[in-house]
């Protein structure tokens, strides 16, 4: 059923005191931790918001850290502690098994342990804007980026250059990500989430998916978010450990099957969309793996043009003078 004109009524349950519930993952990430709680805490809000932590058993000072401020505040941040990481067990998706299901808010807000927020009006405007358009399921904002693997990448994640809605094929077919950390959607929708957010080896673009069809998507082109790369804890980092070229390759094909299962969900009303993000996907693995005969080949050049300016230049750099590419990211890890 199509529910992109019509208000959204779908009943919850939530506590009607809370009105946002802050869904926050982390593991290993001390350095970080304490500044993205800091970043709930200073929000400037007429309503009241929980933040809901699980620590997928930490094995460094990032639980203590948590539990200091569970004592400061024990009626606003409610956490898990993981006595085994649940991520070595088969669970890519903690949100949605441990946060989700225990969200009291009318809406859920994204931010995960090494991210953190900047607008202290984040969650307000979120809020307001959500509170007056019914039929809006998501909204989302740009963020910053901030490096710290000595990586080449763009300062800021801009999905798109205004503030508009987007339709559910733009966030099918996207060539930006969109920041965790700017996530805000209706708690309703978490409720029972789909096989295919389920089963696939990240979370965020498959709930944009299940978000997108139940509803409109709003983006706000304002950076109310900082996006953290190459934490040594982030999925990422952890990615390129062991073989990495195979674990792109496992990637990509659970990805497809994800966005296949979405498909049939759907109806087959974006098969379209849903081919060409197959293609990106193929192609953003080649990129990671930097496979460059497929990188550069005319099959995958309206993808290549998608990259951004900075990527594209160090690509070829990479390509070109790989020695002198090593050391300029040999010196920026060190500055």
């Amino acid at each position: 059923m199509n529910k992109k004109n019509t208000t959204l009524t779908v009943s919850y349950t939530e506590d009607k005191k809370i009105m946002v519930s802050i869904c926050c993952i982390t593991y290993n990430q001390e350095q970080y931790i304490a500044q993205t709680i800091e970043s709930f805490l200073m929000q400037k809000v007429d309503f009241k918001y929980e933040i809901l932590i699980n620590d997928d058993a930490s094995t460094d000072r990032t639980a203590d850290i948590i539990r200091e401020y569970e004592k400061k505040y024990p009626d606003i941040i409610k956490p898990i502690y993981q006595s085994i990481n649940q991520y070595s067990r088969g669970i890519t998706n903690p949100s949605g098994a441990f946060n989700y299901p225990r969200a009291s808010g009318k809406y859920i807000a994204m931010c995960e342990g090494d991210d953190y927020w900047t607008d202290i009006y984040k969650l307000k405007k979120q809020v307001d804007f959500l509170e007056n358009h019914k039929n809006c399921s998501l909204c989302l904002h740009a963020a910053k980026t901030l490096v710290v693997d000595g990586s080449f990448t763009g300062s800021i994640i801009r999905p798109y250059n205004k503030s508009r809605f987007i339709s559910t094929g733009e966030v099918i077919d996207k060539s930006s990500a969109y920041p965790t950390a700017s996530l805000m959607f209706r708690s309703c929708f978490a409720r029972h989430m789909p096989d295919y957010y389920t089963n696939c080896p990240v979370g965020d673009i498959p709930l944009q998916l299940h978000l997108a069809s139940m509803g409109r998507v709003y983006y706000m082109d304002e950076v109310m978010s900082v996006y953290r790369i190459g934490g040594k804890a982030s999925w990422s980092v952890l990615m390129k450990k062991g073989d990495y070229k195979k674990k792109q390759e496992i990637y990509y094909k659970q990805m497809k099957i994800m966005y296949i299962e979405f498909d049939r969900a759907s109806n087959r009303r974006y098969t379209n969309y849903i081919k060409n993000a197959i293609r990106r996907i193929r192609f953003l693995t080649y990129v990671n793996t930097k496979n460059y005969s497929r990188i550069f080949s005319s099959k995958y050049r309206r993808f290549y043009k998608e990259l951004d300016l900075r990527t594209r230049f160090f690509t070829r750099f990479e390509y070109h003078f790989p020695f002198l590419y090593s050391v300029a990211r040999y010196i920026m890890r060190c500055i």
